[in-house]
C-alpha cells in the first residue's frame, strides 16, 4: 500500500444488528474498489472478512476484522464488527480501533435492537456515528420510513445525505443530495451509470438539502449567520460543516443503498472520503504519563514521538499471537524497539503488517491513525500501549463487561487436561471477556462468558485450532449442610485383633453456628480423660469428614463441635483410633441434629425498559426470588432481587428472550439460605443418579 498522511485516513466501523448486511457491505466495497474480483457471499462461506471456520459454518461474524482498501488516494480501514451480542467484546475491541461508527439498518426490518444498542455504545464512547440503510432491493424496505424511525428514535442530527432512486425491486440507484449527482445501476452491462435525478425525486431532494443546510448551520455561529443571510450555503461550506459536525457526535449523516446488488456502493465511497472525518479530528486519547505520574489528552499526530494501543490479539496455534494495534502519535517503524508501558518491557518490533481479513500485507512502518499488526510479542496483551521510552504513557484500558453465564468443560478423553490448559490460556489472550476458573471442589474447569454462543464457540476453536475434544455442562451448584439442633453424642472405635488394638472414645457436642462458615473446635477436656497428644487428632478427623454431609453429601457449614469427654486406653489408644471415634460421633451427631440442605443465594440486579417490568418480576418469583426494590436508572429500570443461584444459571438465556436483548443483568453471591423441603428431595435424586 501506497504511503499516506494522517488526513488521508478515514477509520470506519461497521456496526448494526445482526443480520443488518455489515459483511455484505464490506464485500461491496472491497469488490468496487476491485480488491477482489468476485463478490463473497455470507451464504456460501466466501466472504473475506468472515474466515473463521465457525464464522462460515455459523454464518455470522464471530470476531472483528480489519479490511483496508485504497480509494481516490484514501486509505480506507473498514472494521467489520459482529452484531450478535454474545461477542460484545468484539465491538469493544473494534470501535476502540476507528474514527467514525457505520450503523447498517435494514431498509426492511428497520431498527432493532442491534441498532439501538450500537447506537448507545457510541455515545457512550462519544464516537462520531452514521448510518447506511441497506437491502433497499427487498421487498417491503423503505427508505423513507427506516429514515422516520431514525430521526424520532435518534433526534433531529439525524439528516439524509443520499436519497434512493426506485423501491423494493425497482430500486436502481442513488443520488448524491449535496453534489446533486444521480447514479443508476445497469442491469445489462452491470456498471453503474450517471444520470440526471428523476423528475419525481427533485422536490425531496431539495428537501433533503434543505436539511443538511440547517444541521450544518446549527454547529457553527458563523456558518448560522450565513444561512440566516443567505437562506443558503455552499457546497464546500456543507461538507466542512458535515465533517466537523459528524467529528463532534452533532450530526449523523445517512447513506443508503443495496450491498448485494452493489448499488449505492460508489456514492458511499465518494461520502466517506467527503464527509467522514479523517483521524486529525480523533477524539483526545485519555492517557496517564507515567513520569508525571498526571492524566493527560493526547491529540491523534504525527509529530509526537512514537505510541499505540493494541485493542486487539488473535492467537494462532500455527502463526503464534499476533497483536493488532493502532498507532495514536508518531510512527511505528518495522525491525526496531517499543516499550510496552503498561508492563515495563523492552519488546522487540519485528515485520510489520496491514492485515485484509486473515492476510497479512507486509509494511515498513505505521503511521499516526493508521491500523497495524505484528506478530511474536513477547509480554504484550490486549489493551496495552507500545510508545517510545522517552514518551511514557499508559492509554486508557478497554473496559469489558463481566461474564453473565457460566459451564463447566470436560475433556472428552482423559489425560487432555494439559492441552486444554495450554488452548484455554491462549484463547483467554484473543478474548477478553472469556473468564476462567477452578472450581475445585467438584474438580471442574469453569468457563464464563457472553453467552451459550460465546461458551459453544469456545469449545468448537478448542477442537479445531488446538485438536481437543470437549464437551460443555451446566456447573455444580455449591449446595452446603448444617445442623438446626444441637446433639451430645459418642464415638467409640474399639477393635481387637490380636497383638495391639485400637481404641478411641469421645464425647462430643455438635450444635449449630450463627457466625462463620468453617468449623468451631472447642477442647472443653478436663482431667486428662482423653490425653492432649490426640486432640489435634480428633479437630482433624472432624475437618476431613465434615467435607460430607449426612444429606447429600456436600459439605458441612456453620458448625460448632465441642469435645468435652472421653477415655482412652494407655496401650490401644491413638491417633488413628481417635480420628475414626472423631467420624463416628460426627455422623450419628449430624443425624440427630436436624441436618438441613443450604443452597447459594445471589443479589440480582436486572436493567429492562420500563414495558418488560411485569414479565421480569413474575420470573423472579416464579424463580424462587424475592424482589426487594426498583430504581429507575438509563432507558428503563433497575430491579433488584434475592434469587437461588440455582435458578438463574440460564438466565442470561431467559432474559435475552423475555426482553428481546433488550435486559442486561449482573449477579452476585449473597449467603447460604436452606432449600425449600420440596426441593431437597429432588436434588438428592439427582445427585444418586450421578453417583449411579
Amino acid at each position: 500500500m501506497n504511503g499516506y498522511k494522517s488526513e488521508n485516513l478515514r477509520n470506519l466501523g461497521i456496526i448494526g444488528h445482526s443480520g443488518a448486511g455489515k459483511t455484505s457491505l464490506t464485500e461491496a466495497l472491497l469488490y468496487y474498489t476491485n480488491n477482489i474480483d468476485r463478490l463473497g457471499k455470507i451464504e456460501e462461506g466466501t466472504t473475506l472478512s468472515d474466515f473463521d471456520q465457525e464464522e462460515r459454518k455459523r454464518k455470522i461474524s464471530i470476531s472483528s476484522s480489519v479490511v483496508p482498501f485504497e480509494w481516490d488516494n484514501t486509505k480506507i480501514n473498514l472494521v467489520d464488527i459482529p452484531g450478535y451480542f454474545d461477542f460484545i467484546g468484539e465491538s469493544i475491541q473494534g470501535m476502540r480501533a476507528v474514527d467514525v461508527a457505520m450503523i447498517v439498518v435494514c431498509g426492511a426490518s428497520g431498527i432493532q435492537v442491534g441498532t439501538e444498542k450500537a447506537w448507545k455504545y457510541v455515545n457512550k464512547i462519544k464516537l462520531p456515528r452514521t448510518f447506511f440503510i441497506n437491502k433497499l432491493d427487498r421487498e417491503n424496505s423503505d427508505f423513507e420510513k427506516t429514515l422516520a424511525q431514525l430521526k424520532e428514535r435518534f433526534g433531529m442530527s439525524v439528516v439524509p445525505i443520499q436519497y434512493p432512486i426506485g423501491k423494493e425491486n425497482e430500486f436502481s440507484g442513488v443520488i448524491n443530495v449535496i453534489s446533486r449527482r444521480a447514479r443508476i445501476y445497469n442491469a445489462k452491462t452491470h456498471n453503474i451509470e450517471d444520470s440526471d435525478i428523476p423528475s419525481d425525486l427533485i422536490e425531496k431532494v431539495d428537501e433533503c438539502k434543505q436539511m443538511i443546510m440547517e444541521a450544518v448551520a446549527e454547529t457553527d455561529e458563523v456558518l448560522l449567520d450565513k444561512y440566516f443571510n443567505d437562506g443558503e450555503l455552499s457546497d464546500e461550506e456543507i461538507y466542512a460543516g458535515l465533517i466537523k459536525g459528524c467529528a463532534s457526535g452533532e450530526i449523523a449523516p445517512v447513506m443508503c443503498g443495496s450491498a448485494s446488488q452493489v448499488i449505492g456502493v460508489n456514492t458511499l465511497l465518494e461520502d466517506i472520503v467527503e464527509c467522514f472525518p479523517s483521524p486529525e479530528y480523533a477524539i483526545p486519547q485519555k492517557a496517564l504519563d507515567v513520569n508525571k505520574n498526571e492524566e493527560k489528552f493526547i491529540n491523534l499526530n504525527e509529530e509526537d514521538p512514537f505510541s499505540a494501543l493494541v485493542f486487539k490479539t488473535v492467537a494462532d496455534p500455527f502463526v503464534g499471537k499476533l497483536s493488532m494495534f493502532r498507532v495514536i502519535t508518531g510512527k511505528l517503524k518495522a525491525d526496531t524497539v517499543a516499550y510496552n508501558s503498561n508492563k515495563e518491557k523492552d519488546e522487540k518490533i519485528g515485520s510489520l503488517y496491514f492485515m485484509r481479513g486473515k492476510n497479512q500485507i507486509a509494511t515498513k512502518e505505521v503511521i499516526a491513525g493508521d491500523i497495524g499488526a505484528v506478530a511474536k510479542l513477547q509480554y504484550t496483551t490486549t489493551g496495552d500501549t507500545l510508545c517510545s521510552k522517552n514518551f511514557n504513557i499508559v492509554y486508557d484500558k478497554l473496559n469489558f463487561p463481566e461474564p453473565v453465564i457460566s459451564m463447566a468443560l470436560l475433556p472428552k478423553s482423559k489425560g487432555d487436561e494439559d492441552k486444554i490448559s495450554s488452548a484455554l490460556t491462549k484463547l483467554v489472550e484473543e478474548d477478553p471477556t472469556l473468564i476462567i476458573t477452578r472450581d475445585l471442589e467438584n474438580a471442574e474447569t469453569i468457563i464464563c462468558g457472553m453467552g451459550s454462543t460465546h461458551l459453544e464457540i469456545v469449545a468448537t476453536k478448542i477442537k479445531n485450532k488446538f485438536g481437543v475434544d470437549v464437551t460443555l455442562r451446566t456447573p455444580k451448584i455449591p449446595y452446603r449442610e448444617t445442623i438446626r439442633n444441637i446433639a451430645d453424642v459418642q464415638g467409640k472405635h474399639k477393635k481387637q485383633s490380636g497383638g495391639h488394638g485400637q481404641y478411641g472414645d469421645v464425647w462430643i457436642k455438635f450444635e449449630p453456628r450463627k457466625d462463620g462458615d468453617e468449623l468451631q473446635f472447642v477442647d472443653s477436656v478436663v482431667g486428662g480423660v482423653v490425653p492432649r497428644n490426640f486432640i489435634p487428632a480428633v479437630e482433624k478427623g472432624l475437618k476431613e469428614v465434615i467435607r460430607h454431609g449426612v444429606i447429600a453429601g456436600y459439605p458441612v457449614i456453620r458448625l460448632k463441635a465441642t469435645l468435652h469427654d472421653g477415655s482412652y486406653h494407655p496401650v490401644d489408644s491413638s491417633e488413628m483410633a481417635f480420628k475414626i471415634a472423631a467420624s463416628l460421633a460426627y455422623k450419628k451427631g449430624l443425624e440427630k441434629a436436624e441436618p438441613i440442605l443450604l443452597e447459594p443465594v445471589m443479589h440480582l440486579e436486572v436493567t429492562v425498559p420500563d414495558e418488560y417490568m411485569g414479565d421480569i418480576i413474575g420470573d423472579i418469583n416464579k424463580k424462587r426470588g424475592r424482589v426487594l426494590g426498583m430504581e429507575p436508572v438509563d432507558d428503563g429500570q433497575m430491579v433488584i432481587a434475592e434469587i437461588p443461584q440455582s435458578e438463574i444459571q440460564n438466565y442470561a438465556t431467559d432474559l435475552l428472550s423475555m426482553t428481546q436483548a433488550r435486559g442486561s443483568f449482573r449477579s452476585s453471591f449473597e449467603r447460604y439460605e436452606e432449600v425449600p423441603a420440596s426441593e431437597v428431595a429432588k436434588i438428592v435424586e439427582s445427585v444418586k443418579e450421578k453417583e449411579a
